[in-house]
């Protein structure tokens, strides 16, 4: 990893930092970028159009254009490549729900200190919260994956497996994935009763609820995940349990598997030495203001929970996320 050479620039850019999350932030929220859409405008017409005041909208149309967002030709603000492609409503590559989770998780990131000084979280859980920042966090997660879900489905070797489990599978962006890249497969996605809308309407959206169905359940106090699958994808839920709840997940996602079922663990992962790379390192301190125990772990801890669940032929898959996620597979 490239050494960060710090000096007084540097230092200062990264404490102010926040006045561009905040930027773009107030855009996303302010629906700016949807709401200017393929037209060009005037700050008095983006103003009219997302319910601003002319003078304060200019300033933040002005900034938005100073990092690139918008441009801005002849008093007129019209969307980049970029903010066309990722922040407009429409778009299939919508990033705003992510952004919006981002925004609501913001405030407990100002109280960090509070959360090192007492070793308890400063926020509720995001899946836990009123409608709308649990809207955020699920469709954010439905931004995320849509990313990566593609690449996984072609790393992943699902041939001849007929009925997954996805844990806590959300939306179930990765179950349509596997499902559309393999004709054959059959999936369940387990989770939360308040998860079941937005999965169903997910699902539904893609042709599958043939062959997706959603299961009502909390892993963490379910003694049972039903089955037997012969396969099941746990994708980020580790990180928000500490180590011994963890141990148990794992150990009921195996039980859940037939012999010779495979079981593959996608998280941010950080090196035995925990310091590096840098995301799971800062995402660690996430789940320490959200959670009792949650946190990134190690390449060597969770393959010590599949080894002590009894899975066997523990691999590292060959795939990098773009936030240093990866994926571990064992075999029951």
């Amino acid at each position: 990893m490239k050494e960060q050479k710090w000096h007084p620039g540097t230092i200062l850019e990264t404490s102010g930092y926040y006045w561009r999350t905040c930027t773009l932030h107030a855009g996303v929220k302010l629906n700016v970028f949807t709401q200017i859409g393929e037209e060009a405008l005037t700050a008095d017409e983006t103003a009219d159009k997302i319910g601003g005041e002319v003078r304060a909208t200019a300033m933040l149309l002005d900034a938005l254009a100073a990092m690139d967002l918008l441009a801005k030709k002849k008093g007129r603000y019209a969307n980049t490549e970029a903010s066309a492609a990722y922040l407009v409503k429409d778009s299939p590559q919508y990033l705003g729900y992510m952004i919006q989770h981002h925004h609501h998780l913001a405030p407990s990131w100002v109280r960090l200190h509070e959360a090192v000084s007492t070793g308890h979280p400063v926020r509720e859980r995001a899946s836990f919260s009123d409608p709308e920042v649990r809207e955020s966090f699920l469709m954010g997660m439905f931004n995320n994956a849509m990313l990566q879900a593609p690449m996984v489905a072609d790393i992943v070797d699902l041939s001849g497996r007929s009925h997954l489990l996805d844990m806590g599978g959300g939306p179930g962006t990765y179950a349509i994935h596997f499902c559309l890249k393999y004709p054959d497969l059959k999936a369940t996605v387990y989770d939360l009763p308040t998860t079941r809308p937005f999965a169903e309407k997910t699902i539904g959206r893609f042709g599958l609820s043939d062959r997706i169905t959603f299961k009502d359940g909390d892993f963490t106090q379910d003694d049972s995940l039903g089955g037997p699958y012969d396969a099941a994808w746990l994708s980020h839920i580790l990180h928000g349990e500490g180590p011994a709840e963890c141990r148990s997940i794992v150990k009921k996602a195996t039980a859940a598997l037939s012999p010779n079922g495979a079981l593959l663990i996608h998280e941010f992962i950080l090196d035995d030495s925990r310091d590096a790379p840098l995301f799971p390192a800062l995402f660690s301190l996430n789940m320490l203001l959200g959670t009792d125990g949650g946190q990134a772990y190690a390449e060597g801890e969770i393959t010590g929970m599949m080894t002590g669940a009894g899975l066997r032929e523990i691999t590292r898959l060959p795939f990098r996320g773009p936030t240093d996620s990866g994926i571990l597979q064992g075999r029951r």
